[in-house]
């Protein structure tokens, strides 16, 4: 599908460039040679004109959320290490050019939290999965569209997880005292005892916990008195206000850590959900096969092929679609359907 009429793509240096004129004249907002240097920039070109243009429209987009708005702004004009100051400028430029791209991150996470996922100390977009060992030997597997902050200081070893789900194997601590191990989501807090698990932060707020060696105490952000341990074989949803019950966890849930996907009576819909941090394209399921039964064992670095070999198995159609920006969909449902 072409662009809308009247919509001209707007080249990455010159989107950059605009991106940073807005936040200089934040920055020194009463500077009239700045004013004057800007208005020069402005009229150079057509397409300087129309990235402004853009600048200006999501401005007004966006007024209803000024708060954190604003706060990415500062995050990008504040002392910080260039690697980081890059990183928040191409978020803003990602939000505000993205077209699709960026209506996209706001459809599939509240967007007050997708810029912060932008600028995380680890990422990996969908469709990667990403391996590192912290430095005190800690291990961890994120997987596709994950965000994670690394905050260790001298009193304790912290991991934010924003997004996304992390597999994690942890380490002794190298210093002396020993510092706590801490994962933290919106629900709440993980104190790993020396473990393997999984950590899965979902847009709603609640977090899924599954231990495979070890034991997590898990601890809800808004009940200072309502910790549980899990044990290895267990996982359980976490809460902003409580933990849920515990119910059996498999180590083949976490399969996706080596490249599988193991399905045993997985709703389609499930199934897709599963296989969506491994593609790049937006996995589709028509509501009227979202039900049908999957079982088998699925490799996740070739979704587009996993998608035909569910077709072929439920007797489905699985169609590619091409939205305007260039993103992509991969829907699959009846045939004649789609």
């Amino acid at each position: 599908m072409s662009a809308p009429a009247g919509l001209q793509a707007v080249p990455q240096d010159i989107a950059r460039q605009a991106v940073e004129w807005w936040l200089q004249l934040q920055e020194t907002p009463d500077s009239i040679a700045l004013q004057q240097q800007w208005q020069v920039w402005r009229g150079q070109s057509p397409l300087h004109a129309q990235a402004w243009q853009r600048v200006e429209a999501m401005q007004q987009r966006l007024a209803a959320v000024a708060a954190p708005h604003q706060g990415l702004a500062q995050q990008a004009l504040a002392p910080r290490p260039a690697a980081r100051r890059r990183r928040t400028v191409q978020a803003l430029v990602l939000l505000v050019f993205g077209g699709g791209v960026a209506w996209q991150l706001e459809t599939q996470t509240p967007w007050r939290n997708s810029w912060r996922n932008w600028v995380a100390d680890v990422r990996t977009p969908r469709g990667e999965r990403r391996r590192l060992t912290l430095d005190d030997g800690t291990q961890l597997v994120l997987q596709g569209g994950s965000a994670l902050d690394v905050a260790y200081d001298r009193s304790e070893r912290r991991l934010l997880l924003r997004a996304g789900e992390v597999y994690i194997t942890s380490a002794p601590d190298t210093l002396e005292p020993a510092r706590p191990l801490v994962v933290q989501t919106t629900a709440g807090e993980m104190r790993p005892l020396g473990t393997r698990f999984t950590v899965r932060s979902e847009e709603d707020g609640r977090s899924l916990v599954a231990v495979y060696e070890g034991a997590v105490q898990l601890a809800p952000r808004l009940a200072a008195d309502g910790s549980l341990v899990l044990q290895a074989g267990q996982q359980a949803w976490l809460h902003a206000r409580q933990v849920q019950a515990p119910a059996p966890a498999r180590e083949e849930s976490a399969a996706w850590v080596d490249g599988m996907l193991v399905a045993r009576g997985m709703q389609l819909d499930a199934v897709l959900q599963a296989l969506q941090p491994a593609s790049t394209a937006t996995l589709v399921c028509h509501p009227a096969v979202a039900a049908l039964q999957v079982s088998g064992t699925y490799p996740l670095d070739d979704v587009p092929r996993v998608m035909l070999a569910l077709g072929s198995l439920l007797h489905l159609e699985v169609r590619t679609l091409t939205r305007w920006w260039g993103g992509q969909e991969l829907a699959i449902g009846p045939v004649g359907a789609l």
